[in-house]
């Protein structure tokens, strides 16, 4: 092996197509599967392979695909015309500075759920070529793997270009494809679209290859669905409940209890304690840590929390950026948005919203109310109906209240305004006003009564 030959991997992710029976105004490789692109799932397996370089192939809303991705460890390459993948291909490599030995790794970004162990068994060996196959029953419209009579790869033969006996074969090609970048080169320079697309098919390299006499080797991935490209709707929606379903498995076998293993959606990372327990219809968003004997009723919304040892969250209840401490309680019903922290012991009850306030250890919000932009102290009690009035229209303001302090039902604290310690607050009361320590305050309309009042009655003819 020359001083050239050190088996660097560089990668080439193919993503410029139109995707045109998506019939979508988004780009195709921009769709989401378990809440995320699938050239989010493509980038993230093929972080896991350490490669030299990642190059992105992108014609169509090109310039869209390439801000959705935030990491810069990518290479973009534009495909202003659609030539066939061997087409594409050839642009991914030009003017790469790779060894002569180096691997080129190709990757379709519309392939979401191959994972990197399929991968690391495909680019173990330093072959000339390896093709990543697989065994369909019914392999119409895919590409054949034609081997010799030893079982060693010939070539591939797509299906227009296939004859009736080359269809019978089982076995097709998936499209990803590993070779050493100096044969690749010179291979896909010599490709002719003398075919029934008019193309230059990437294929062809390996008819090229095992005419010269170098290896092919081919490895059968074990799943299908692993190597499923999406076309159209149909395709995702079923790669959808796919993946929702290896998730779900992955967090029975992991001790989580799930009361249905197909009514569950995780659309990001979800992390689960010892002996959780997770009602049906549930949607797990973002990033989310469930801690120990954590229970999730039926059908709720959890985006970006934390929740900690010991809390539950009651049904159709929705949480966003939260934070949840031990032993907290929180619904049904109950709407819990971005910067809600709840201390230990806390309670958030039915029709309830929390929004940038911290709910103090054992403090209880049962009812019917608003508690935006405060900090409530220890121990308190909000009764039903309860609102901080934190919005003047333009800024906004918070709301104090110190330990042990109780508000009656129906009562309105306009901010900015503090309520100290042991303070009790009247029913229907509005405050306006800081309201001292271990005070009672009152703040109502008096209440008249008159008895000569007569209801107005509707005129008759």
């Amino acid at each position: 092996m020359s001083s050239r030959d050190t088996g660097e991997l560089h990668i080439v992710v193919l993503a410029a197509g139109k995707g045109t029976r998506m019939r979508s105004a988004r780009p195709k490789v921009l769709h989401e599967i378990g809440g995320r692109s699938m050239l989010s799932h493509c980038l993230d397996t093929a972080r896991v392979l350490s490669p030299a370089s990642i190059r992105v192939v992108i014609g169509h809303q090109g310039e869209a695909v390439r801000a959705s991705v935030a990491e810069t460890d990518i290479e973009w390459i534009w495909q202003d015309e659609q030539k066939g993948t061997g087409h594409a291909v050839s642009l991914g490599i030009d003017g790469l500075d790779a060894s002569d030995g180096a691997r080129v790794l190709v990757l379709y970004a519309d392939v979401p759920l191959l994972e990197a162990d399929t991968l690391h068994r495909l680019i173990q060996d330093p072959v000339a070529v390896a093709l990543l196959t697989v065994r369909m029953d019914q392999p119409h419209g895919y590409g054949r793997i034609i081997r010799d009579a030893s079982g060693a790869v010939l070539r591939i033969v797509e299906q227009k270009d296939a004859s009736d006996t080359e269809k019978q074969v089982q076995e097709v090609n998936t499209g990803i494809l590993m070779a050493r970048f100096a044969d690749l080169k010179r291979w896909l320079g010599s490709l002719d679209s003398g075919n029934a697309q008019g193309e230059l098919y990437l294929t062809d390299v390996v008819e090229m290859a095992s005419g010269e006499g170098k290896p092919v080797r081919a490895v059968v991935a074990d799943d299908v669905w692993s190597v499923t490209g999406i076309n159209d709707r149909l395709a995702l929606g079923r790669l959808e409940r796919v993946y929702q379903s290896r998730q779900a498995e992955r967090l029975a076998f992991s001790g989580t209890t799930l009361a249905d293993l197909h009514r569950i959606d995780i659309r990001g990372s979800l992390t689960c304690g010892q002996d959780v327990q997770i009602d049906v219809g549930c949607v797990f968003e973002g990033e989310v840590r469930l801690g120990d004997n954590v229970r999730v009723g039926p059908h709720c919304v959890l985006r970006d929390c934390e929740v900690a040892d010991g809390s539950t969250v009651e049904a159709f209840s929705y949480l966003e950026g939260a934070t949840l401490a031990r032993g907290n309680h929180v619904g049904p019903y109950a709407r819990l948005r971005p910067g809600t922290c709840l201390d230990a012991g806390a309670k958030v009850g039915n029709f309830v919203e929390i929004k940038a306030s911290r709910i103090g250890p054992g403090s209880k919000v049962n009812h019917l109310s608003y508690v935006g932009d405060s900090q409530v102290g220890t121990d308190c009690n909000l009764g039903a109906g309860t609102i901080t009035c934190n919005y003047d229209g333009a800024n906004k303001h918070r709301t104090i209240l110190g330990d042990r302090v109780f508000v009656g039902s129906s009562s309105q604290l306009v901010a900015p305004v503090t309520v100290g310690d042991d303070a009790t607050i009247g029913a229907g009361s509005t405050i306006t006003r800081d309201v001292s320590q271990g005070a009672l305050v009152i703040a109502r309309s008096r209440q008249v009564e008159r008895s000569d009042w007569r209801r107005p009655q509707k005129k008759t003819d």
